[in-house]
């Protein structure tokens, strides 16, 4: 059972949401895409009759067991020899298997928009999902074994699993077991110190771990939803504990969780505090210039930072790293997206304003429903009908760990994707100036995952064009979480890396060059080349100006 967690582990971790959808899941889309398949089966009725008679021809086939229907060799949910082996479950697999592939096949033969495509087959894959037989006691032959092997105490517990959820879960199925884990104990205790703390935000400054160091700090941007250790989870996988080992000084903001009396907080006050944030990291370490490290709403937040900062004449920033962090974000670059429409942005909008916040956990929600079988049903199974407890596994911890956003940041997100305020070819204010990448001239690294369904790496890849320095872009193999904790040491390990950047993203990838190894081993290097001479490393943590007060993780992590 101990491997069935494992995979249960890494496959949530996957899938684990940093920035999750603004917009959020609306029920009152799928509805509308219902109608929509609804108003297609109405005006082409041909191809639909034509599905429904060869979905009852394969159901005969199904009874006189002639069928050779079987499911995909990889797909983990018929992996027990039951569903080939039984009559009666093979049978009921293949009745379920029929329905989704004449379905699909509807979709394909019709004559629908693209775009209504796209929606029809997120739509029917979440109902076909949500009918899989492996989601009901009865229909799971493992389920059943369990039951039976433990005289029906699977069972018990399984109700047990399910009322604490109910109860103390929002009626979401629990996705870890937190208990093994202490923010500031086993998790996010690299040592370290708050230097500076405002409303908003808490500075930290990391303890080094050599006798040199070099001169330029690296200051840390991390997301507004979700807590900042991400980069700080356990010793053999921090990023921080592992730049620290390169000699880079390194500070990292911890943002405050925040409530409806700070519904007003914006980007341009996200900003200005993390200007303010520099000036202190500028002072403690008695340099000019800082690099920076922005990832997914946090590197939108950074990118806006470096145009005022352009905009200013400001040269204060060295270089920067942006990860899985989508600039320039479409519709299209997800089938996710494809629900984005203006009435759900208002609709969005609107809600968040009413309560004051987005909050955090109603985020989750909706995005679980958008990859309900990695984040729903598989924890239904495990927690249900196994009567199991959750992975103990410190990502989910982490990724459960979430925040709230102010309705003025949350429509100031918005504003940005709707706007596209990023392109060349607009003219967005903020802050008094025109939002102009082009004027960042620093050098930068990007960062993006294969299997990241969050901040697809091809909308990733639009970034190169947007700045106006020299730009590496890394490739990792992973999603969008697993994708950033990838340390030296682990066996999946792998990047892809070109110098050119054609036009398209898949022509990148068809040129570039592939290591089996960690890419924050090449990142620590193009860190280090641009992180300046080295010098005897500080005694002590901050200044007289900004003593260091509360210990690494700081306060505002618990709120």
């Amino acid at each position: 059972m101990a491997m069935k967690k494992e995979k249960v582990a890494d496959r949530a971790a996957e899938n684990t949401v940093a920035v999750n959808s603004l917009v959020g899941f609306r029920r009152s889309e799928v509805v509308k895409s219902l109608g929509i398949m609804a108003g297609y089966i109405a005006k082409q009725p041909k191809p639909f009759a034509k599905h429904v008679g060869a979905y009852g021809r394969e159901l005969f086939d199904i009874v006189k067991g002639d069928s050779d229907l079987a499911p995909h060799p990889k797909d983990r949910r018929f992996q027990d020899p039951t569903w080939s082996k039984n009559p009666l479950y093979k049978r009921g697999l293949q009745s379920w298997l029929a329905m989704r592939r004449e379905l699909n096949g509807w979709i394909a033969e019709s004559q629908m928009h693209p775009a209504d495509k796209a929606r029809a087959r997120f739509v029917t894959d979440l109902i076909g999902d949500t009918l899989a037989p492996t989601n009901s006691l009865l229909g799971n032959p493992a389920a059943m074994k369990k039951l039976y092997e433990t005289g029906g105490l699977s069972l018990v517990a399984g109700l047990k699993n399910a009322y604490d959820d109910l109860t103390k879960n929002g009626g979401m199925p629990s996705q870890v077991d937190g208990r093994p884990f202490k923010v500031g104990e086993n998790i996010a205790n690299t040592p370290g110190a708050v230097v500076y703390k405002t409303e908003m935000l808490e500075l930290i400054q990391y303890r080094p771990m050599t006798e040199q160091v070099s001169r330029t700090p690296l200051m840390i941007i991390p997301p507004q939803i979700n807590k900042f250790y991400a980069v700080d989870m356990a010793p053999d996988k921090s990023m921080i504990r592992f730049l620290l080992g390169q000699g880079i000084q390194v500070f990292a903001v911890s943002w405050r969780n925040p409530g409806r009396q700070h519904s007003h907080w914006g980007l341009e006050a996200y900003v200005e505090e993390l200007i303010a944030a520099s000036d202190v990291v500028r002072k403690i370490t008695r340099t000019k210039r800082l690099n920076l490290s922005g990832a997914c709403s946090g590197g939108m937040t950074m990118a806006l930072m470096l145009s005022e900062l352009a905009a200013r004449g400001d040269d204060r920033i060295n270089a920067f790293t942006l990860m899985v962090s989508v600039l320039d974000g479409k519709k299209s670059d997800s089938e996710i997206g494809l629900f984005v429409t203006d009435s759900a942005i208002e609709a969005a909008r609107r809600h968040s304003k009413k309560k004051g916040i987005l909050a955090g956990d109603e985020l989750a929600r909706s995005f679980a429903w958008m990859r309900p079988n990695d984040l729903i049903w598989n924890y239904v199974v495990n927690n249900y009908l196994l009567g199991e407890d959750p992975p103990p596994f410190d990502v989910l911890y982490w990724n459960n760990d979430s925040t709230n956003l102010p309705a003025q940041l949350h429509s100031d997100y918005l504003d940005t994707f709707q706007l596209r305020s990023f392109r060349p070819d607009k003219s967005e204010v903020f802050m008094d100036h025109i939002i102009d990448l082009s004027a960042v001239t620093q050098d930068s690294f990007m960062v993006a995952g294969v299997t990241d369904h969050i901040t697809p790496w091809k909308a990733c890849y639009r970034n190169v064009r947007l700045f106006g320095g020299e730009t590496t872009f890394v490739l990792s193999n992973s999603g969008h979480i697993q994708s950033l904790l990838n340390p030296p040491g682990n066996p999946k390990a792998q990047y892809f890396v070109n110098e050119d950047f054609p036009p398209r993203a898949d022509r990148w990838l068809e040129g570039a060059e592939s290591f089996g190894e960690s890419w924050w081993l090449r990142w620590a290097e193009w860190l280090g080349e641009r992180s300046g001479e080295t010098k005897a490393a500080p005694k002590s943590l901050g200044n007289k100006a900004h003593p260091p007060t509360v210990q690494a993780p700081g306060e505002y992590v618990f709120t």
